[in-house]
């Protein structure tokens, strides 16, 4: 596989924004088969804009919003629009959406977007991409419940990915597929044949308090006790904040980090966003699945925390890629945007880490997300558990 990153700046002359893109691509050479991934900020046309770049690829395109982008390039990108294509003849791409999902609906769309993408394959599917859009205050759908959702569809296919963000409007976000945009839906690519996929998954969170509880009563994403009490009262024994029930921002930088025991010897940790209180049943609402019997503790996130996760995630990717073995051409990097409001007035700092570092020939694009899609390796064993995170970095590599 090969790839080719591009960027702009320009989202208000749609004209200029698809030249320079197009401009940027135009000697790369396209294989058999090719899809493009493309990150843009909320306040872009991206309809208007597609229309202008389909009349030069004929192939499938696939995204979202982001309040941030990173690439291989420039480094940090606070605006404008990233193009990566990826083209290959050894491998095949399929490329679909759901429509807008509900609560009723939603797994049955998204098993039936599943299996009409793997329909098209002719060889074994190795991986699928996905970007998921979802209401972050309302809680009608959480990210947990999308990806465990396309977790029981592909039966141990691993996925990567992450929620479309903006500018912390929790407004504006959006998934693409070709000319469409979806507020609450799945973009989905399946990709087969000839590719190699690797993960690294680093957890900010280096610090932790010592609340820890058994989440004893739970649905879905909702907590409702911790140990014998409910979830606000254990918060009022810690002397935690429980003024009201909007709590995202409250909370962005004490992530709380959950610890999953599957059964067979595995442990698995992830953070979630805590994003509403409910008063008057005393629950807590996350952003991702709180499995009951799971235990429960809370992190504290710092500056320094980010970027040393940074520094440790380039570090060991960059090591596995130097070892013989398969080829690897694009790194697709998804963070957290908790981590890069942990950063302030130094919003570059994690590009700063891989800058100058890359391989010659590797191509990196990324976005700031509202929540992390990336399989994270048990304890015990070396089995891989498709996972959504907050306040984590991650890498694909490909």
């Amino acid at each position: 596989m090969r790839a080719m990153e591009a960027y702009t700046e320009e989202i208000d002359d749609l004209d200029a924004a698809a030249e320079a893109l197009l401009e940027q691509t135009e000697d790369f050479v396209l294989a058999k088969n090719s899809m493009a991934i493309l990150f843009a900020e909320e306040d872009t046309d991206y309809r208007a804009l597609y229309t202008r770049l389909a009349r030069y690829w004929d192939f499938p395109v696939m995204g979202c919003t982001s309040m941030a982008m990173l690439s291989g390039r420039k480094g940090y990108c606070r605006s404008g629009v990233s193009v990566l294509l990826l083209t290959a003849d050894d491998c095949e791409f399929s490329v679909g959406t759901t429509g807008e999902l509900d609560r009723g609906t939603y797994r049955e769309q998204i098993a039936q977007l599943y299996h009409e993408l793997a329909a098209q394959h002719t060889s074994e599917i190795k991986l699928g991409l996905s970007y998921l859009g979802f209401d972050v205050k309302e809680q009608e759908l959480s990210g947990g419940n999308l990806l465990a959702a396309l977790d029981d569809a592909v039966d141990g296919l691993p996925i990567y990915g992450g929620a479309a963000s903006d500018n912390l409007s929790f407004t504006g976000y959006r998934v693409f597929y070709n000319e469409r945009e979806i507020k609450n839906g799945v973009v989905l690519a399946l990709i087969s044949g000839n590719v190699s996929p690797r993960f690294v998954r680093i957890n900010s969170v280096d610090h932790t308090a010592s609340f820890s509880y058994e989440m004893t009563k739970t649905a879905g994403s909702v907590v409702l006790r911790l140990g014998n009490d409910t979830f606000v009262d254990a918060l009022k024994k810690e002397n935690m904040r429980v003024d009201q029930e909007d709590m995202m921002a409250a909370y962005m930088l004490s992530p709380f980090v959950v610890t999953v025991d599957h059964g067979n010897g595995d442990k698995v940790q992830a953070a979630r966003i805590l994003a509403k209180l409910d008063l008057e049943t005393g629950a807590g609402i996350f952003q991702g699945a709180m499995p009951e019997g799971a235990t429960l503790g809370i992190g504290l996130l710092t500056r320094e925390d980010v970027c040393r996760s940074v520094e440790t995630a380039f570090t060991q990717m960059l090591r596995e890629l130097s070892q013989p073995g398969d080829e690897h051409s694009v790194l697709l990097c998804t963070s957290c945007g908790a981590r890069y409001l942990a950063l302030m007035n130094a919003p570059a700092s994690e590009a700063e880490t891989y800058k100058g570092r890359l391989p010659e020939g590797l191509s990196l694009v990324g976005f700031y997300a509202y929540g992390e899609c990336c399989p994270v390796q048990g304890t015990k064993t070396d089995k891989e558990y498709n996972m959504f995170h907050n306040f984590t970095f991650t890498i694909l590599a490909l």
